[in-house]
């Protein structure tokens, strides 16, 4: 077995899940916002996790493996803003209602912990992986 590629697995998937935290915690960050700069409201983002493929691929095994490696890629949600009846906030428009992004606390606490859960399962992979080149290095010395 190559432990090269379990330790590539392990870290592009510890590569994603930090992506996927990341995201999340913007997303909480700017969960009660009202316009940025640029005057435009924040959109909640989402990290897609899919396999990179190319023709490449077929020529290596390095290029194989990092064919097969999950890849993120940080879009945007393409959601309505929520309505906030707030008559005293300087971003209300006439009719007293402020728009705030639309973002589920609870749906981006569960990202969170599924992220969570999901980087430390890649973690131990990597552990065990090394455990086990170790093993046979210990085995194949004769000590």
């Amino acid at each position: 077995m190559d432990y090269l590629s379990a330790f590539a697995i392990s870290a592009a998937g510890m590569r994603v899940e930090k992506m996927r935290l990341d995201v999340t915690a913007l997303n909480l960050a700017n969960m009660n916002s009202t316009r940025g700069a640029d005057g435009q409201l924040y959109q909640p983002l989402r990290v897609v996790a899919s396999a990179a493929t190319s023709f490449d691929g077929h020529f290596s095994q390095a290029a194989q493996l990092q064919a097969m490696l999950p890849q993120g890629q940080i879009e945007p949600l393409d959601v309505a803003p929520r309505k906030v009846h707030d008559p005293g906030h300087p971003a209300a428009d006439a009719a007293g209602d402020v728009e705030m992004p639309a973002i589920n606390h609870l749906g981006e606490m569960l990202n969170m912990a599924t992220a969570l859960r999901a980087y430390e399962a890649n973690v131990v992979a990597m552990n065990a992986a090394k455990t086990m080149a170790l093993r046979a290095l210990e085995i194949g010395g004769g000590a």
